[in-house]
């Protein structure tokens, strides 16, 4: 318990130069879309690649679409960005004068790829050799260059357009000024062997026991901001530091930690309750637990009820456990939600 006169420090209200989002607790998000748009044509646009095969340079973006976002929360950056790129190029071989076009698209720039892992596809419009050898050079040496290229927008997303967004506090300077970012950290992803032996030997047509598990957790944050990080696949991907496919519709399904947890949302009541069907990868096939989370609104937390019918019993610990630790811990870790003490 706080001693008299003193208070939580998270709550103080401190003097700032701006006065503003004190102690960077609050969720902030600064829209990177057209910062993006700009930094990318500056980064590709008249992007010269040449070799002893020839040289070509990307004329055109065709087409940008997607968005970018960074935000802050308590000190922290997560960001989000997708894009799907559309450029057009053209080249000659080396001793000759025909002008050979293309294009390159490129699906998936997103935070969940490093720029190594971008897919680069070229195409050309032109036939014969000369342009089988152009496209050959571009899908190698244009494709390096380009990811180079779309390496360094990603490092100005994360370190010079953040500039400020982590706000000092009186007195005091953040990092020397470096953004904080989130480390993952490779305790909060789902082991891949989440199975026991004994559910594996489960024959089917054989009863399985099965337990109901219900929990109430606290989170420092209001109900809409729990909800979003509950149902929304950008959130989810944050603190489980792992793919998630999201459909946060009723009867919309998702898939979390490379597929082990997968499931159904069976009904959404938008900042008050999910009702979702749920099971884990090594359950016997085709069956589901059925969980409820209903969100509570505190005034300054959220409380969260959750209630789990279904689970076999010889996975109920293992359950257990992988609420605590890979959902309650890791939102609270990654969000700055823990909390608060009194």
């Amino acid at each position: 318990m706080a001693k008299w006169g003193e208070g939580d420090p998270r709550w103080i209200v401190e003097e700032r130069p701006d006065a503003t989002n004190v102690n960077n607790w609050h969720w902030t998000e600064k829209n990177a879309s057209q910062w993006s748009k700009d930094k990318i044509e500056e980064l590709l646009h008249g992007l010269e690649i040449s070799d002893n095969i020839g040289s070509c340079i990307i004329t055109e973006i065709e087409k940008m679409e997607g968005e970018a976002s960074a935000n802050n929360r308590k000190a922290k950056l997560i960001f989000f960005f997708e894009w799907n790129l559309h450029l057009k190029w053209t080249g000659k071989v080396s001793g000759t004068t025909k002008g050979i076009e293309g294009t390159i698209i490129i699906p998936n720039l997103s935070d969940e790829n490093n720029a190594d892992e971008l897919d680069i596809n070229v195409t050309t419009s032109s036939t014969g050799p000369d342009a089988d050898a152009l496209k050959q050079m571009m899908r190698t040496v244009g494709a390096k260059l380009i990811k180079e290229q779309l390496a360094k927008y990603i490092k100005s997303l994360k370190e010079d357009f953040t500039q400020g967004m982590i706000l000092p506090k009186k007195d005091a300077e953040v990092n020397n000024g470096e953004p904080i970012k989130i480390v993952k950290d490779p305790g909060v992803k789902v082991p891949s062997s989440i199975s026991t032996p004994d559910m594996k030997q489960l024959q089917i047509g054989v009863k399985v026991e099965m337990k109901s598990y219900t929990c109430k957790q606290n989170f420092k944050c209001p109900p809409v901001e729990l909800y979003n990080v509950l149902t929304q696949p950008e959130l989810m991907r944050a603190f489980t530091c792992a793919p998630a496919q999201v459909n946060s519709s009723v009867g919309g399904r998702f898939s979390l930690f490379d597929g082990n947890i997968t499931g159904e949302f069976v009904e959404l009541v938008p900042n008050k309750k999910i009702v979702q069907k749920w099971r884990f990868k090594t359950w016997p096939e085709g069956h589901h637990s059925m969980v409820t989370t209903e969100l509570h609104d505190e005034g300054d937390s959220t409380e969260l009820s959750l209630n789990q019918t279904g689970i076999p019993s010889i996975e109920y610990d293992k359950t257990l456990e992988g609420w605590q630790r890979y959902y309650w811990e890791a939102i609270k870790r990654t969000f700055g939600f823990g909390a608060f003490l009194l």
